[in-house]
């Protein structure tokens, strides 16, 4: 295929002499005339191991070109690849007029175009820019339409400096969020060289997942290198605690706890996040990821509440009060919690779950029920059917597989799903997630 790329950045240069490696024809686009120039001599204009020789083996082969000839490069190629920065503004929200401009002079060329054409971002943006931004403005300037003249993919790029080129043609997966099946063949094509496999998704969520990998990436150093200041100043050996921490690949590093749903809590979670950070304070130690954590935490609850409020409604079934299913500890239950804040507001409310039965609750969870919530005792009943009788809203609180076909079960009321557990591939019409 031959393909255009706007941009001789680092993630531009590399994905082009990538692409050049793997067959296609690819021409760079860039406004900076040096650039065009030392990659027409065959030299990276970047500084990333392996790339120099890449450009030099492809330019040598006719593969690979640059020039500050959009127009052309477009109107050359079956597929265009934006590449182009999005750098952050004094404000700390991306700078997307670069995007713009590229996007106007890429209007322009396929104004002129008789052929279809894919046009694929790579550049990082926030979710909405490629629907509500790139394309109405490709066909305003272009005078064609989305999906019948030509087809737009988003597809984040996944590289980190060093082994960027190991990272392009060995990919742990390519994401794919296409306007069309068209635009989605087109884009499997071009990667084709490097993956057969692609992930289709929506464009908005493949915009998505591209913060969501970063985030999470600064998220682990953070609370990695907050670990390390409070062994550091115990004494402990950090690297010895991380190596033990990171070979548990059935929670630590795995996709437990990984998927939303509703707030954590328990007699661990909040107890041992709490010591930890009291006693990083007690040494000065600053560990302010570790200290958001738990409020947090309480945000997700208070976003339930709001939520729970919009409905309109005042006779409520919460179905799961323990913190979690298969058990009857009550101890610091986000349900729990919930439950008292919907007392507080004046909601008639009647729980179920299956496995908490006041009667055999003993020991510290006995004492916790009594001395902090008493009066829940009495709107617990084991009896599913007399809790939904007259309620207005039913939520799903608890992860339970037994609530799972909920909405079968009632389908004249909202039902309200805090754990996912009731969610299914094809919502029912009165079901509504609490963050999905």
């Amino acid at each position: 295929m031959e393909i255009a790329v706007l941009g001789l950045g680092y993630v531009g240069a590399v994905a082009a002499a990538c692409l050049a490696e793997g067959g296609h024809g690819v021409a760079v686009v860039d406004i900076n005339q040096a650039k065009t120039r030392e990659l027409n001599a065959g030299r990276s204009p970047v500084m990333e191991p392996g790339l120099a020789e890449l450009i030099e083996r492809n330019v040598a082969a006719g593969r690979l070109s640059a020039t500050v000839d959009l127009s052309n490069a477009v109107l050359n190629s079956q597929a265009t690849i934006i590449c182009v920065g999005t750098p952050s503004s004094p404000s700390g929200d991306v700078r997307l007029m670069d995007l713009d401009r590229v996007v106007d002079q890429l209007g322009d060329a396929l104004r002129n175009s008789a052929s279809w054409h894919l046009v694929m971002l790579t550049s990082t943006v926030p979710p909405g820019t490629t629907e509500k931004r790139v394309i109405p403005r490709l066909e305003e300037v272009s005078g064609k339409t989305c999906g019948r003249d030509f087809g737009v993919a988003f597809s984040p790029e996944f590289l980190r400096e060093g082994s960027a080129l190991d990272d392009y043609r060995n990919p742990a997966r390519i994401l794919v969020g296409a306007s069309d099946s068209r635009a989605l063949d087109c884009a499997a094509a071009i990667f084709r060289c490097y993956a057969h496999n692609i992930t289709p998704t929506s464009i908005p969520v493949a915009e998505m997942a591209k913060l969501t990998d970063n985030s999470w990436h600064a998220l682990k150093v953070t609370f990695t290198n907050e670990i390390g200041r409070i062994c550091s100043s115990l004494g402990i050996d950090s690297q010895a605690v991380m190596n033990i921490f990171t070979s548990d690949t059935r929670l630590n590093i795995s996709a437990a706890y990984m998927r939303p749903g509703f707030a954590f809590g328990g007699s661990c979670l909040p107890k041992d996040l709490r010591t930890l950070v009291y006693r990083a304070r007690q040494l000065g130690v600053a560990v302010p990821v570790l200290e958001a954590v738990l409020p947090s935490n309480r945000s997700h609850i208070d976003a339930a509440l709001r939520i729970i409020q919009n409905f309109g409604a005042r006779r409520i079934a919460l179905l799961g009060v323990a913190f979690k299913p298969g058990t009857d500890d009550l101890r610091e239950s986000a349900m729990l919690e919930l439950a008292e804040l919907l007392l507080g507001k004046g909601y008639e409310l009647a729980i179920h779950d299956e496995y908490v039965n006041p009667d055999r609750l003993v020991g510290a969870n006995q004492e916790y029920v009594k001395t902090m919530h008493p009066h829940i005792v009495a709107l617990l009943s084991d009896d599913l059917d007399i809790v939904l009788k007259d309620a207005d809203l039913v939520i799903v609180a608890q992860a339970n597989p037994a609530y799972a076909d909920l909405c079968e079960l009632v389908t004249d009321r909202p039902v309200l799903d805090l754990s996912g557990v009731a969610r299914t591939a094809i919502p029912a019409a009165n079901y509504q997630g609490l963050s999905w």
